[in-house]
């Protein structure tokens, strides 16, 4: 990757040109229109035409430093669909859906304000104009809903006295101060925390636009608020009845800051770190009161086998293959991931509290209250030029090996002996492992306790080889996954002295294997991600590579309302069941259709994933949080455009 620019319009930079407010709507809802009846035009027709999404005409590449070309927004299909599977649904639906969400994309600062009051039932907040002038700089695609996670994550804090949340923020560790446009930690900088070094860097590029604030950064992998639903539903609700469109002679744009908190006693907010194994308790009380989580426990013990999910197709899914990503998810409609999920099974560390806390954090379950700031592993340069192949993202889809790759260590969970069969890593690898099949197949019912097969006549995947009784040698043929790493608890030391990187729980039914680098990893064509002890660092890099990755997690990040599934990678559920079905429709006669889904993902993630999309979504996520923790959060709002 290249530098990271440096954000900071000029005051007052509004872009190049400016048209009436209403043929800016005819124009926008014209180029709407144009665009899904082309994406119509090219699935029906079949033409090989490229259609671009409409960029100004100033502006037509994304670039990420100097000479350093990332490419044009992607286009629409170009293909019919060559079948009536159920992934040929999926993937005709969600392009019209994605393609409908681009004609709503913004090219003037009147547009992007009368959007966001449309959308967010109030104006947008004071310095909404200066960070407009800077995305146009920044050559972003600006759509509304692309910062929906914002808002769901700032919204409940509308519940709280306005000096309550700066009364929780203050003096807390971890802390980035903005004063006076700029951004200090509370710890020497030599000493501070990899997380919080990133995310400081990364407000340091803006903080001159920026009121002051005081900033909660959670340094742990693991999610922290889990306010109790009842609770958030006052709070949610609470916000609701704030919503107003203040008269635009009333407006302020002046911040009240947060001198008056200084010098006051740290806020406690109760923090629960004990009997980590029944982090699922938490969890059900966060859950909606009709969800299917809310009343079941936490397991007694986790001594038995994994309990698989009965049902083959659960209502997130059409004909088994996941329609709503979301809902797949969410552990609340899911109850069984409390014993299939390492997080539910023994974290490495928990500390949580019930508390509505304004602490920023990198991912987060769907029932957690953190506000999502965009991950210090994608910010860190060092990390990402690893994590792409040392800048290099892969070569051509007909030069790459038609199977799927994946190396990791068995993170997750503490790996026991008496729980590791209900870490999802473990299930994932077992699952993909041809010697557990062909046990499995020989009629050994012992040999995966991770997971079990779904009897044939339930089976909805219907997959040739597996009728046949040939899926342990089908899935030799295109998997090759393995463990670097068993991160055995307690560590067993080696001859050496070191921990060992096998374990004797584990030893007759896994081995590790050499990791391999991410160059290479690129030399495969399906490279699956799924969640270690929380989110999994390397999605952006798949992303941004040549080839189609496919994600399974139980994780929100920032980045989910701008990546839309079936169109920039291929989702798979977090039981793994519909797996070897996903498999079977692109190794049979759909390879260009994988091909299409990793180039165009790739394509749209250099244009909305790039450092500079993270420093624009953090720097307006800033903003809406110093509105809501100032006195006069009611009036602050952004109105010029109302006032031309």
């Amino acid at each position: 990757m290249g530098r990271f620019l440096n954000l900071s319009p000029a005051r007052g930079a509004l872009g190049t040109f400016s048209l009436p407010l209403r043929i800016q709507h005819l124009l926008a809802t014209f180029l709407g229109a144009v665009a899904v009846f082309g994406f119509l035009y090219l699935i029906v027709g079949g033409h090989d035409s490229v259609f671009l999404l409409p960029a100004r005409p100033d502006r037509v590449s994304i670039h990420d430093g100097p000479g350093q070309h990332l490419g044009s927004v992607p286009r629409p299909p170009r293909r019919r669909p060559t079948s009536n599977h159920p992934i040929d649904h999926l993937i005709g639906e969600a392009r019209v859906e994605f393609n409908q969400l681009l004609g709503k994309r913004s090219f003037t600062l009147e547009q992007a304000a009368s959007r966001y009051r449309e959308r967010r039932g109030r104006h947008p907040p004071p310095g909404f104009d200066r960070w407009f002038a800077a995305a146009t700089e920044m050559n972003a695609v600006i759509v509304e809903d692309f910062f929906d996670r914002i808002h769901h994550d700032i919204n409940p804090f509308w519940g709280l006295e306005p000096r309550e949340v700066r009364v929780r923020a203050h003096d807390q560790p971890y802390i980035i101060r903005v004063r006076n446009g700029t951004a200090e930690a509370s710890d020497p900088e030599p000493e501070l925390h990899f997380r919080v070094a990133q995310w400081l860097r990364l407000i340091r590029r803006f903080a001159d636009n920026l009121p002051d604030m005081d900033l909660y950064m959670n340094h742990m992998d693991e999610s922290r608020v889990m306010v109790p639903w009842e609770e958030m539903a006052k709070l949610v609700a609470g916000e609701q009845k704030t919503r107003a469109f203040v008269s635009p002679y009333d407006a302020i744009s002046t911040y009240g800051g947060v001198a008056d908190v200084e010098g006051r006693n740290r806020y406690d907010p109760h923090w629960l770190d004990h009997d980590v194994p029944k982090f699922w308790d938490f969890t059900r009380d966060a859950c909606p009161p009709d969800s299917p989580g809310r009343n079941i426990s936490s397991l007694p013990s986790f001594d038995k086998d994994a309990e698989y999910p009965d049902a083959p197709m659960p209502q997130y899914t059409y004909k088994g293959y996941i329609k709503n990503f979301t809902a797949a998810m969410d552990p609340c409609l899911q109850p069984h991931l409390r014993g299939m999920h390492g997080t539910y099974i023994e974290a490495i560390s928990m500390s949580t509290t019930r508390e509505l806390v304004p602490i920023f954090g990198e991912c987060k379950l769907p029932p957690n209250n953190e506000i999502l700031i965009p991950s210090a592993m994608y910010i860190a340069e060092d990390i990402r030029k690893e994590y792409s192949g040392g800048g290099e993202r892969g070569g051509p889809w007909k030069d790459k090996k038609d199977a799927v790759v994946w190396r990791g260590s068995a993170s997750g969970l503490r790996n026991r002996a008496d729980n590791w069969w209900h870490n999802h890593r473990h299930r994932f690898i077992q699952m993909l492992n041809a010697t557990t099949l062909a046990a499995i197949e020989a009629g050994d019912k012992g040999a995966a306790r991770t997971f079990r097969l779904f009897s044939p006549d339930k089976d909805p995947y219907n997959i040739r080889a597996r009728r046949e009784g040939r899926l342990a040698e089908w899935v030799s043929t295109w998997s090759d996954v393995a463990f670097t790493d068993l991160l055995c608890w307690p560590p067993e030391d080696g001859e050496d002295g070191k921990p060992k990187k096998t374990c004797k729980h584990n030893d007759d039914i896994m081995s590790v294997a050499p990791g391999i680098p991410f160059k290479q990893l690129y030399d495969y064509k399906y490279l699956p991600d799924i969640d270690g002890n929380s989110f999994s660092g390397r999605y952006r890099a798949f992303l941004m590579s040549t080839s189609m990755p496919l994600k399974s997690t139980i994780y929100a990040e920032w980045h989910d309302d701008r990546l839309k599934p079936w169109v920039h990678f291929v989702p798979f559920d977090n039981s793994y069941m519909d797996i070897y079905g996903i498999m079977d429709y692109f190794l049979n006669g759909h390879d260009e259709e994988a091909k299409t889904i990793a180039l165009d993902g790739q394509a749209w993630a250099t244009a909305v994933l790039r450092v500079e999309d993270m420093a624009l979504y953090t720097w307006r996520l800033l903003l809406e949080y110093a509105r809501v923790m100032d006195d006069n959060r009611d009036r602050l709002a952004f109105v010029d455009d109302l006032l031309k």
